[in-house]
């Protein structure tokens, strides 16, 4: 497609973290508001219980867990699952954005090695 690795992680990148900082905002309060329908009450619990479990390490080392947590690339981890994760938790604003924010820099890191290893294999 002529786009360079380093072009498209960074293009990942900042478009990854680009709804992180309102997501973070937003979950407590639209996931409280949703949760006042019956329907929508289920399958936020679900949801949630679901995250919880997925986001144990989150609730164990914070910061730290939050990083590793959307740094490893696989699906249902992630920015947005680590956004909901850390409103879930309830973990500090500045704290979470910068730990969302090492994470995708990781993971967007590992996605680009193994594409470029894969691409050099098949070549």
């Amino acid at each position: 497609m002529g786009v360079s690795p380093l072009t498209a992680f960074f293009i990942s990148v900042v478009g990854n973290l680009l709804p992180v900082p309102l997501l973070l905002v937003v979950f407590s309060p639209i996931t409280a508001r949703l949760r006042e329908t019956q329907f929508l009450k289920r399958i936020f619990s679900w949801l949630e219980e679901r995250t919880r479990r997925k986001a144990s390490l989150v609730q164990k080392y914070e910061f730290w867990g939050l990083v590793l947590f959307v740094a490893i690339p696989f699906p249902t981890t992630g920015a947005w699952t680590g956004s909901f994760a850390a409103s879930i938790f309830k973990l500090d604003y500045k704290l979470s954005l910068l730990a969302i924010t090492l994470g995708v820099i990781i993971a967007g890191i590992i996605v680009s090695i193994l594409t470029v290893a894969g691409v050099g294999i098949l070549k």
